[in-house]
């Protein structure tokens, strides 16, 4: 009896040992709450990863970009955006801008006329031949200058046979030659002498102007290229009109030292019929326009800004401000369509 309880003992030992070798060893798997709480960090950690990626990415784009546009313009010039805009002195220099300060000015009425330049009829001479006969020499040329009392050539006299000298008048040009050795001199001018120090420039006045130009008014002249350019006054109005046009001729004198006047060129004349002081006034170069309104460039430093202002009178070299700039103020009188252009620039990258 005995005997059979140990065995019995031995059999549940036995069997005690064998499931804690085979069953209590054996790994076993995590808990589900452990599981699910590794699974659901590592996916936040990543997306949060990814999130910040895509923030350093976009982040990185926006300064990129920045700093691809750019804050400074070439030359000196800086973006301010809207009707501002800076350049700097140096900038400036090289684009010839030029600054003057608002102020006062005389503006004047004028009347532009359109005419030519005329020989001095009181300063020229057709030389002639006193008597008839044979041209024996000719001792000068076309455009060459002569002085009062020289020879320019010898003709035979047909009665006489004896041969008598041709001589210029006045001092001047020869303008024209119109003889050669062995010639016959007759009635026609051998040659044309003109003092050209003097000149006649003739203006074409139409019905429409003829009440407002008088003698002794001043009249700004011009050549069609304003390569020169002088002053003067109308000398006197010619008392007929011409039959097709019904114009009337106005007749300035202009002094020709260097003979930068020459007969036949074309000039514009305009005729100041009155004048008008004012307290502001811009060189007319000075005025743009600039979303419809009329606009000047204010220079302050090296900032330049659009004003709107309102204009009076103007006569092609002062302009009558009316308001919108005071006395005093600078602004761009010189090439302020390189401003208006800046300005312009510096709005569309503004914008973009």
């Amino acid at each position: 009896m005995r005997n059979k309880f140990i065995v019995i003992l031995l059999a549940v030992a036995l069997a005690a040992g064998a499931y804690w070798f085979f069953i209590a060893r054996s790994p076993q798997p995590a808990p589900a709450e452990t599981q699910a709480h590794g699974d659901g960090h590592g996916h936040e950690e990543n997306e949060a990863s990814h999130d910040k990626g895509e923030e350093a990415h976009g982040h990185g784009h926006e300064e990129a970009k920045s700093g691809g546009d750019g804050h400074g313009h070439e030359e000196g010039g800086e973006e301010e955006g809207g009707d501002k805009t800076k350049i700097s002195d140096a900038a400036a220099a090289n684009s010839e801008i030029s600054v003057l300060e608002a102020g006062p000015a005389t503006i004047h009425d004028v009347v532009s006329l359109t005419g030519r330049i005329t020989l001095n009829q009181n300063t020229s001479a057709n030389v002639k031949a006193r008597f008839a006969g044979i041209v024996r020499s000719v001792n000068k040329g076309l455009a060459e200058s002569v002085t009062a009392g020289e020879t320019l050539a010898t003709v035979e006299n047909n009665d006489s046979l004896l041969v008598y000298p041709v001589k210029s008048p006045i001092t001047g040009v020869i303008l024209q030659r119109n003889t050669n050795v062995g010639d016959v001199a007759g009635d026609q001018p051998l040659f044309v002498v003109a003092d050209m120090s003097n000149v006649w420039a003739e203006f074409f006045i139409f019905p429409r102007d003829i009440a407002r130009i008088k003698n002794n008014q001043k009249i700004h002249i011009n050549a069609t290229d304003e390569s020169i350019k002088t002053e003067a006054v109308i000398n006197s109005l010619l008392p007929v009109a011409e039959a097709s046009s019904q114009t009337v001729i106005a007749r300035v004198t202009i002094e020709n030292p260097e003979g930068q006047w020459r007969s036949g060129m074309t000039v514009r004349g305009d005729v100041v019929v009155a004048e008008k002081a004012v307290s502001v006034a811009v060189a007319s170069s000075a005025i743009q326009r600039q979303e419809g309104a009329n606009v000047v460039f204010v220079k302050s430093g090296e900032s330049y800004e659009a004003r709107k202002v309102e204009i009076g009178l103007g006569d092609g070299e002062w302009t009558e401000i009316r308001s919108g700039l005071k006395a005093g103020e600078s602004y761009v009188a010189q090439n302020s369509f390189v401003v208006k252009a800046d300005i312009g620039k510096a709005g569309a990258e503004h914008e973009h």
